[in-house]
């Protein structure tokens, strides 16, 4: 059993007296309290609760059929991107359920159903049985900076539609999803997720999503992750439309770094910041195509390339097999190379 340990604000030394706070930090403290206050009430009608059936062994049927097809509960949150009910979450929380609910802060319990998921990304979207929802509005993740206010809602451990803030701690993380493969581009933050926060919105003062909360480090503090909304808003637009992600692969690892000025006013460039190859596969197109560890990408096919969430989009957006031109700096000099992208295989 867990022990509540209460603390009280009404003892002190005799004598003493608390100190009246100063005029100019009520003020700021009113006006941040207001600012999340605000934000929270837009998003919240949105927000939902996401309950899982799911069989014990997974969507394995096999396993299944050797007797451990007993169903257990699970449960995450999400957030409606649509009127019609369509709605985002994480891809470790819906994939293979059996049994999808959506609960309001309403309190309407309504029946959901997968309409698909990308591991790759950990996402996913599901479709509510209802109309005339309220939708968030989406933000802008490229346009972040680290110590921007942030602010997750979402249902942790049952508790159900709960508000945590914090800021941006840092951007351009890299994450491994639970199939394996690394997740670029994640927003960290040090607001405060638990289990069951999973595919709740994280959101800005003024009450856009900025990102998708996806995981925590349950053994450190202050580290948690979120999926850029950037992100988040290609990937649905494909699930909705196909019901899955068709994506192409290169082949290289990289990070989004600044740009010397001097390069920049050189080449005339318009971005600050491009995508530093760190890695590049033995066999891949992006060798094939010369690419080599050093390089900073500046440009892919008709998009300026200013970071890696931007070349995944690009990626996600590429015709297997169609040729595709890379500007890159490699040292001071401006080069072109042409990878030719393969369909990633699962």
């Amino acid at each position: 059993m867990s022990t509540l340990t209460f603390l009280s604000s009404g003892s002190r030394p005799a004598g003493s007296a608390a100190a009246p706070p100063d005029a100019s930090d009520a003020r700021l403290l009113d006006a941040y309290s207001e600012a999340v206050t605000k934000a929270v009430e837009r998003v919240s009608p949105s927000v939902v609760a996401i309950e899982v059936k799911q069989a014990a062994g997974g969507s394995d049927a096999r396993q299944r059929a050797r007797g451990r097809g007993e169903e257990r509960a699970g449960a995450g949150s999400g957030f409606i991107v649509t009127p019609d009910g369509f709605a985002l979450t994480n891809s470790h929380v819906v994939h293979g359920a059996a049994e999808l609910n959506a609960m309001l802060i309403d309190g309407r319990r309504l029946a959901a159903r997968l309409i698909g998921d990308d591991p790759d990304t950990d996402l996913a979207v599901v479709r509510i049985d209802a109309r005339d929802l309220a939708p968030v509005e989406l933000g802008d993740s490229d346009a972040l900076r680290p110590g921007q206010v942030a602010i997750a809602v979402g249902c942790p451990l049952g508790f159900q539609f709960t508000v945590t803030t914090g800021v941006i701690s840092a951007l351009g993380r890299s994450l491994r999803a639970q199939n394996g493969r690394m997740i670029d581009a994640i927003i960290q933050t040090d607001a405060a997720l638990n289990p069951g926060n999973s595919g709740g919105p994280l959101v800005n003062t003024r009450g856009e999503v900025i990102g998708v909360n996806t995981a925590t480090i349950l053994s450190a503090q202050g580290l948690a992750f979120a999926v850029p909304v950037n992100t988040a808003r290609d990937v649905a637009a494909h699930l909705i439309s196909h019901g899955r992600i068709r994506r192409s692969f290169v082949g290289f690892g990289g990070q989004t770094v600044p740009l010397v000025r001097q390069v920049v006013r050189y080449y005339q460039l318009v971005q600050e910041s491009g995508v530093l190859v760190i890695a590049v596969e033995p066999g891949s197109p992006a060798q094939a195509a010369g690419l080599a560890e050093g390089d900073i990408i500046i440009r892919a096919g008709e998009h300026d390339a200013t970071s890696v969430e931007a070349i995944q989009r690009v990626l996600t957006q590429s015709t297997i097999g169609a040729p595709l031109p890379l500007k890159v700096l490699r040292g001071t000099e401006l080069v072109t190379l042409t990878a030719v992208p393969a369909e990633r295989v699962a």
